[in-house]
């Protein structure tokens, strides 16, 4: 096994054992399986069966329903009888948390049981206790002794199980040994795994979620290396970002982890985790899956092998950025710049800016600059005519560039060797869009190594455009070369959910492993079709541009290399939520929206609370009907807060903690 996959430079999918889920097989090369959770009251049976029914026929495979106390465990057998009785068959999930008694009772109904390991014996308190060897050992018996049951139980009846780590809601006696971290979360699962195995029992699947796709990557990346090192095999993994949000973010974060994942063959099933209805999670699901379906069996002539990665110069279980020399705003120090592509206008003005960041007020002749505006604008074939603000500069093409009055007004691209037979050039910036598919293009790179005005932009025309990019800069790590380097991709989806998952895969995994200093995204806006999300229509009036420029701040945000809004945890529902969390989500968005880099998390219930908001500066918590508790951090500021004034208590906090700003308009310039 190469490092934590089969391959770095060609897709193949990893070898995991097969697992039984009612007549559903997963793992082992089978078809990648697509899952959600249902938000409806456990002991409401027609209304699980109703939101059932829709889950399945909008494509899922495995429906998983809260049972968080022995009542709603006994209640999933009269939810699986009626949908037996009307000819549904799919495979029903118990999602358990804290009451191993709930588990026992639905191992013996459902085809599988999801346990948290992080609180399904243990009680977090958040307490630092230093263990020494032997009372860590006497922990570990008394996982034995509590969890061997519910094994027990399973291996009678044919259950699955999921062995599922959260990221927020590791054990105290975890926190206290690993911290809060990846290998954390992976020895977390390891224990309960390890007292199924003493077991003989095997149909289990894993899974390590977080909030934050780059520890929910990373967590993944080592469990496999665990397992291989350990035992020799790899269980399934399901594979999810959880409390993702909704809309264009919650599918951003979902894609950049989990397609990251499935990018060098991880994960056998997975579920998109949305502050939405349930069954809207299903198509984004599809939409990450078939990207791999064609990769299996590609039609046509065959696809050129990438060669392959001797040696990964960076760490996958850790994040460091790539290090690139300093020029102008881009590489070294500075945050991954955004560049907006407008090469297909046929002309461009001052109003056409405003959808990048930038609006210009003609009266007092000035810009008004937002959070998220473009740091370069690509024009292509033509120039700008008129007066950018200062913080955005213009990028036409070399044969444009060489005729300006005035070059100082623009910076050139050159299309790969273009650049070495230029006899003029700009003295500041000179970008080169790049091929990493193409032969020349290493040798290309070594010829510009010492170029300090040289900017490379990474694309590839490669189907595996992703794993040819990252063979390409790996190799520039290896050889020491520092030349910046801008991730450049261009996507031919048909619907916007398309277009997410491209861009969000292919730029995410490489800012994941800090590879990249800037991000160019193309599309052709003629080919995108509406698509409904919640029931209405789902940014098509959008203008494409800034659909372009929300996305790239958006994947910048999501991986945690440039910070421009306010960052929003918020959990996809169940039937524990105790409010409505798609309205309340929106609610505190529409107040907070403004606070950049504040973190905020939305839990609709005490097993979505302290624990899973992770590293969330605030927390807004249901703990009762019509009562919120207020979270700093980990800790409670108030409890039992009637939802009517619950707004106002967090803006309250957000102020007493110093974190709260007025809006104001966006500045000028």
């Amino acid at each position: 096994m190469q490092v934590y996959c089969n391959s770095l430079t060609s897709y193949s999918r990893l070898d995991t054992l097969e697992v039984k889920i009612g007549d559903l097989t997963l793992g082992n090369h089978y078809p990648i399986r697509i899952q959600t959770m249902t938000t409806t009251d456990t002991m409401d049976t027609m209304a699980t069966v109703e939101q059932s029914i829709r889950c399945i026929e909008a494509g899922a495979e495995l429906v998983r329903i809260t049972a968080p106390s022995k009542k709603e465990a006994e209640n999933l057998l009269n939810i699986k009888n009626e949908l037996r009785r009307r000819g549904y068959h799919t495979p029903l999930v118990a999602d358990i948390h804290f009451t191993p008694n709930a588990a026992e009772i639905a191992a013996r109904i459902v085809e599988k049981v999801r346990i948290n390991p992080g609180n399904y014996i243990d009680k977090k308190k958040f307490a630092f206790i230093d263990y020494t060897d032997a009372e860590y050992s006497g922990e570990i018996d008394r996982i034995r002794d509590r969890f061997t049951p519910l094994v027990k139980i399973c291996k009678e009846y044919g259950t699955a199980m999921r062995i599922g780590t959260n990221h927020g809601s590791l054990s105290d006696r975890i926190m206290s040994r690993y911290g809060d971290t990846p290998m954390g979360m992976v020895e977390s699962a390891m224990e309960f795994l390890r007292v199924a195995r003493e077991e003989s029992y095997h149909n289990i699947v894993l899974s390590m979620k977080s909030s934050n796709p780059q520890v929910m990557v990373q967590a993944y990346r080592l469990l496999v290396r665990k397992m291989d090192e350990e035992f020799g095999v790899c269980y399934p993994l399901h594979l999810g970002v959880t409390e993702a949000g909704d809309g264009e973010d919650g599918r951003i974060k979902s894609a950049i982890g989990i397609g990251s994942l499935l990018e060098d063959g991880i994960g056998d099933t997975i579920r998109v985790s949305l502050t939405e209805d349930p069954e809207f999670e299903i198509p984004v699901c599809k939409d990450l899956v078939k990207r791999y379906e064609k990769r299996v069996a590609p039609a046509g002539p065959p696809t050129p092998e990438i060669p392959p990665i001797q040696k990964l110069p960076y760490s996958p279980f850790e994040y460091r950025r790539r290090v690139s020399r300093s020029l102008s705003n881009l590489g070294g120090h500075h945050v991954p710049v955004v560049i907006a592509d407008f090469r297909k206008e046929a002309a461009i003005d001052r109003q056409d800016l405003a959808v990048i960041g930038y609006r210009y007020d003609a009266a007092g002749d000035k810009w008004n600059i937002g959070d998220v505006a473009a740091d370069f604008i690509y024009t292509g074939s033509k120039p700008i005519d008129f007066d950018l603000p200062g913080t955005l500069q213009c990028v036409c093409d070399h044969s444009v560039w060489r005729q300006l009055p005035d070059t100082n007004a623009c910076l050139p691209l050159f299309r790969g060797s273009e650049y070495a037979m230029a006899g003029n050039r700009s003295p500041r910036l000179n970008f080169v869009a790049l091929d990493t598919a193409a032969e020349e293009s290493a040798s290309l790179a070594n010829q510009w190594a010492d170029d300090d005005t040289v900017v490379l932009c990474c694309w590839s025309s490669h189907p595996q455009a992703l794993l040819s990019v990252r063979r390409f800069m790996a190799g520039l790590m290896q050889r020491g070369i520092e030349t910046p380097a801008i991730l450049a991709i261009e996507s031919a989806g048909t619907t916007i959910d398309e277009n997410l998952i491209h861009f969000s895969t292919e730029a995410g995994a490489l800012f994941l492993d800090g590879i990249g200093d800037g991000i160019w995204l193309m599309n052709d806006p003629g080919k995108i079709v509406n698509t409904m999300v919640s029931g209405r229509t789902y940014l098509q009036a959008t203008n494409n541009h800034q659909f372009l420029n929300n996305t790239s701040f958006s994947i910048l945000q999501a991986t945690r290399t440039r910070i421009s809004r306010t960052e929003y945890i918020s959990c996809p529902s169940c039937g524990r939520t105790l409010f409505d969390l798609q309205e309340t989500t929106a609610k505190i968005r529409s107040f907070t929206h403004h606070l950049k880099g504040v973190k905020i998390a939305i839990m609709g219930c005490i097993v979505n609370g302290p624990g899973e908001m992770a590293d969330a500066d605030f927390g807004y918590v249901g703990s009762g009907p019509g009562k919120i508790t207020l979270y700093k951090g980990k800790e409670i500021v108030k409890r039992g807060v009637d939802s009517a004034v619950a707004m106002e208590e967090l803006i309250n906090l957000l102020k007493e903690s110093e974190a709260w700003a007025d809006p104001v308009p966006i500045k000028a310039s």
